[in-house]
């Protein structure tokens, strides 16, 4: 890196509050720090997208949880994609394009320490953030390992215009199975199906979701995929099959909730001597290249569709957070740095 575009300032998403309910504008400093150049075994990165994800209402909370907190000052923790721009490490030359947990900020210094080296020619930064990254890794592990997907097997999504959701559907489609999604709204109810070859859409917002299942699915639902948790949740226990798998990815519904609500109805569990069981996309962390592999031969088939939904510019971080939350995204969102 020449000293012309050596960068010495860096603007970062710092915890200011652990917000209660809805994070508001007091939850966040946007600071600016210095930037030094990395030591040795470090490298120096610039952030080109970082991915917004529902988790990060989570890491907010102080408490016990599958990662330590993000603490009070700290920059905000994030997935991200960029350019190494100066290297200090055997394992990295500047020019590389990597992906890691590098904070909601415009460069950040690593160690190298879970950083992934990544080929930009053979697709775009995006798609390594959402199919080909954490999102693909999770919809993967989250319907084979955790879900214990089997053939014939009738399959139901929540949150299915979402950057899980649509990827796990579009997989248990490939498979063979009926596929049913539960979005809010027409647009992406009618996105879910023609586009992304669901068998049907439920619009949670317009329709009864029980009353619904027992339609599409009057045998049951052998496995559901729940990234909302909440009501939803507990509509499609009302409905599962004997011997059903429920995989809990998500609870988005429940995440700014002061005081969150499980379903009442959970004996239908012991009733159908079903399974629910949480996953965390870490624990398959040893097995990411098999997903990566299967995700990639897919795409390059043409049978995996993704969408991404990018908004421009680091400041928009707090807003792009809460669409999350408005539901106003359909797909994976991501911002864009620009530099």
């Amino acid at each position: 890196m020449s000293n012309t575009d050596k960068p010495s300032r860096n603007r970062q998403f710092l915890l200011a509050h652990r917000p209660v309910g809805e994070p508001g504008p007091d939850t966040w400093e946007l600071a600016e720090a210095s930037l030094h150049e990395p030591a040795d075994g470090q490298v120096l990165i610039r952030h080109d997208y970082i991915s917004v994800d529902p988790a990060m209402r989570g890491w907010m909370n102080a408490g016990k949880s599958y990662v330590p907190p993000v603490e009070i000052g700290a920059v905000m923790r994030a997935y991200a994609g960029g350019e190494v721009v100066a290297s200090k490490h055997p394992d990295f030359s500047e020019g590389d394009a990597v992906t890691g947990v590098l904070g909601v900020q415009e460069y950040s210094i690593s160690d190298g320490k879970g950083l992934r080296k990544v080929d930009l020619s053979l697709a775009e930064m995006p798609i390594y953030l959402s199919v080909l990254g954490m999102t693909g890794m999770t919809a993967y592990f989250g319907l084979f390992d955790v879900g214990e997907y089997r053939e014939g097997d009738v399959v139901v999504v929540s949150g299915a215009a979402g950057a899980v959701g649509m990827i796990v559907g579009q997989i248990a489609k490939l498979k063979g199975s009926q596929v049913v999604g539960i979005a809010g709204g027409p647009e992406k109810c009618r996105y879910v199906t023609e586009e992304l070859g669901f068998d049907a859409c439920i619009d949670y917002k317009a329709e009864d979701v029980a009353q619904r299942l027992g339609v599409l699915c009057p045998k049951g639902v052998d496995l559901y995929f729940d990234n909302v948790g909440g009501d939803i949740l507990e509509a499609v226990l009302s409905r599962i099959a004997l011997h059903a798998r429920v995989v809990i990815c998500g609870a988005i519904s429940q995440y700014n909730a002061t005081k969150p609500r499980g379903p009442a109805n959970y004996l239908q569990l012991l009733v159908q001597r079903a399974t629910m069981r949480g996953m965390v996309v870490f624990d398959h962390a040893a097995r990411y290249h098999e997903a990566a592999q299967a995700m990639s031969g897919w795409l390059g088939e043409g049978k995996l569709k993704h969408r991404e939904d990018i908004v421009e510019g680091l400041e928009q971080f707090p807003d792009a957070l809460m669409r999350l939350f408005r539901g106003e995204n359909t797909g994976k969102l991501l911002l864009r740095v620009d530099h």
